[in-house]
């Protein structure tokens, strides 16, 4: 990586779904601008690992197990955070679910449940929590997709609530302004676990790269720079606003 800034000296950042994917890429930007960094998912090895990944570049990380979706983990994982740093400066609301590739109206209600839950419910919750401690000049980011412009027939009910997100950014920015900025990154196409499906078929592969005008899928960094801009006081006039990341696929005029 090019030398990168020190924008995060100081500050502290959780950012859930964070052992792997775009979530770790994430975390580690903003960890090697400075920020102390607290790192979630659901699972203990994972969060040790990705901790001890961020550790041995010499950024100061804790890790907390967190399943978005339990109300005592949301509760634990901020407190964990205010217990060792004493505030927070940013959130980054990475988690999300994708269970199903039925259409929407043959989804089943378990389903539906679980991707409002994750993919919506549970970054207001986690806000809810964080917004007491949150410092003034904070930055939340929520991670949606270009999905939530042009949900495809494969993930049709997924780019629903990622659509829910542009609105939720819109609404909390306006809720949470002047102290705290809120904004969201919309990611096109990357290949990580969450996407093995679309990315490892070489056919849909280079049909979605054909779909961008960079011919090319997008990287977890390429995420994660986006994000940190959007989190740092070089976006301090940017709020309610979302960030299209995705190489020049459609998404708006």
């Amino acid at each position: 990586m090019e030398k990168i800034g020190k924008r995060f000296q100081g500050k502290v950042a959780i950012v859930t779904a964070s052992t792997q994917g775009i979530g770790f890429s994430i975390a580690e930007r903003l960890g090697l601008e400075g920020a102390s960094v607290v790192l979630s998912s659901r699972k203990q090895n994972n969060v040790d690992e990705a901790v001890k990944k961020l550790k041995a570049q010499g950024i100061e990380a804790v890790g907390v197990v967190c399943h978005v979706s339990n109300a005592q983990h949301r509760k634990n994982l901020i407190e964990k955070t205010v217990q060792k740093y004493g505030a927070i400066d940013v959130v980054v609301s990475n988690a999300a679910a994708n269970p199903s590739i039925d259409t929407i109206l043959e989804t089943r209600e378990s389903v539906l449940d679980k991707l409002w839950e994750i993919n919506v419910k549970s970054s207001i919750l986690i806000l809810q929590e964080a917004a007491p401690h949150l410092r003034k000049g904070s930055s939340v980011v929520l991670i949606s997709s270009i999905a939530g412009y042009q949900p495809e027939s494969s993930m049709a009910m997924y780019g629903v609530t990622k659509t829910a997100l542009l609105g939720l950014t819109k609404a909390l920015a306006a809720e949470m302004g002047p102290d705290t900025r809120v904004n969201c990154v919309a990611p096109g196409f990357v290949p990580t676990h969450f996407a093995e499906f679309l990315t490892k078929n070489a056919e849909i592969k280079k049909n979605i790269e054909d779909k961008t005008l960079l011919n090319r899928l997008g990287t977890t960094e390429d995420m994660a720079a986006a994000t940190a801009f959007l989190a740092s006081d070089d976006a301090s006039y940017i709020t309610g606003e979302t960030l299209v990341v995705a190489g020049g696929i459609p998404s708006r005029l």
